[in-house]
């Protein structure tokens, strides 16, 4: 039972934590075509959750929540500090200036948030212990009602939820509001996490789980995204066999051996397309061949800038489309920051890994496996981590702080009295 007594705060940390969480996603969304309004929706959005968490923290310090929070394991934070610096300075050469600095400051806004979000999700655990806050509901709860979202506007506003392609063959859910394929990611990651939701709970706590997986389900049918769907079934797999149920695997093993078919059928190869359109991952490969024979050759070791992959707006080979990003978050950093960056990004992602592997027996591990598979997919073929801002780089940035904080060993004798005193507080709310 929670004390009345309690600030307002600290009784519904949860609730408003996943709904600032909530708005941060969201605000990677087009709401409108009108760009002056999105611009302002992003800014507040973005920004505004920001200060709002920093406002957090400064509210808990007046608690008497003093910070007793170190780091550790940082060599892949030292990295990504790196490959900021490295873009930072990237000005100076990029082709166009304006919108390296833009994109830039969008990755390092999302950064600041997600470090001060971490701060404030430790620093409730560790003082207020009756409210402790599980990653893996808090960001169910903040996927869901965009999920539902796109689900409602889909059979009520389809002209607006709905993007044609392959001029008008195929109509694909995100519209203009977001890319279908990132779209599919955060149902993945959605499904996921739910996953790992439904196995905690018991009875009729079940049920929300369970739609929550099936509206994830739904997504990843109406955005018709390859690598959304392989990100999903890979990640339900991992998961899955990581779990000591005999019955659970058996069950998986049946339902892939349902769902494989007609997922090939319907998605991997829809509408046609066969497998030269696959294997050549819809024109994917000749693109990355004409950026590596014909544009990194021009700017090999730094690159055209950040977010920058030639010298003009778009990158056109001779025998291949014209591009504005290169669909592969690798080919991208290599391309705006040319080989060095490359090097950077890629120890990075290693060492950021090496910490997973390093406290997976930690209760987290299943949190990072639901989260790095389908952005680490989705980096391969989209925007990816090191790509645009996208919400891709805040779930990665998430996994940079994930296992980096800890309560420090050798308090002071007044951080000791506060944390007894907040102790004290919590057994008597509890009881």
């Amino acid at each position: 039972m929670t004390s009345n007594k309690e600030p307002y705060l600290i009784r519904n940390i949860n609730t408003i934590l996943c709904v600032i969480l909530f708005i941060k996603i969201a605000g990677y969304f087009s709401i409108t075509d009108i760009k002056i309004i999105t611009q302002i929706f992003k800014v507040i959005s973005r920004v505004g959750m920001t200060m709002l968490v920093f406002l957090i923290l400064q509210q808990l310090k007046n608690y008497g929540c003093v910070n007793i929070l170190r780091l550790k394991n940082t060599f892949n934070l030292f990295l990504y500090a790196s490959y900021l610096l490295l873009g930072f300075a990237s000005f100076t050469w990029s082709t166009d200036p304006m919108y390296s600095a833009l994109q830039w400051f969008m990755t390092f806004e999302s950064f600041v948030f997600v470090y001060l979000f971490y701060i404030v999700v430790y620093t409730i655990n560790i003082f207020y212990p009756h409210k402790k806050i599980n990653l893996v509901n808090l960001f169910v709860k903040a996927i869901f009602p965009i999920i539902v979202i796109f689900i409602i506007g889909s059979f009520v506003l389809p002209d607006f939820f709905y993007r044609e392609m392959r001029g008008g063959e195929e109509t694909r859910l995100g519209g203009w509001i977001m890319n279908p394929n990132e779209l599919g990611m955060l149902a993945s990651i959605l499904g996921a996490l739910s996953y790992l939701y439904l196995i905690e709970q018991k009875g009729m706590r079940k049920i929300f789980p369970l739609i929550s997986i099936f509206s994830a389900l739904t997504i990843l049918l109406l955005t018709s995204s390859r690598s959304s769907l392989i990100g999903f079934l890979l990640i339900i797999g991992v998961l899955i066999l990581k779990s000591g149920s005999k019955k659970l695997k058996i069950a998986m093993f049946a339902l892939m051996a349902i769902v494989a078919p007609i997922a090939v059928k319907v998605i991997i190869f829809k509408d046609g397309g066969g497998v030269e359109e696959v294997m050549s991952m819809t024109g994917r490969l000749p693109f990355w061949k004409a950026l590596l024979n014909e544009g990194i050759v021009k700017e090999p070791f730094f690159g055209y800038g950040f977010m920058r992959i030639n010298y003009t707006e778009y990158f056109q080979g001779l025998n291949t489309y014209p591009g504005k990003m290169t669909h592969n978050t690798f080919m991208q950093v290599l391309m705006n920051l040319g080989f060095v960056g490359l090097f950077i990004a890629l120890f990075q992602v290693f060492f950021t890994i090496k910490n997973y592997i390093k406290e997976k027996t930690s209760d987290y591990s299943t949190f990072f496996i639901a989260l790095i598979i389908p952005i680490m997919i989705n980096s391969f073929t989209e925007f990816g981590i090191f790509g645009d801002a996208n919400y891709g780089i805040l779930f990665w940035q998430f996994l940079i702080f994930l296992f980096l904080f800890e309560k420090r060993e050798h308090l002071t004798t007044l951080e000791k009295a506060w944390l007894r005193k907040f102790s004290q507080k919590s057994v008597a709310v509890t009881n």
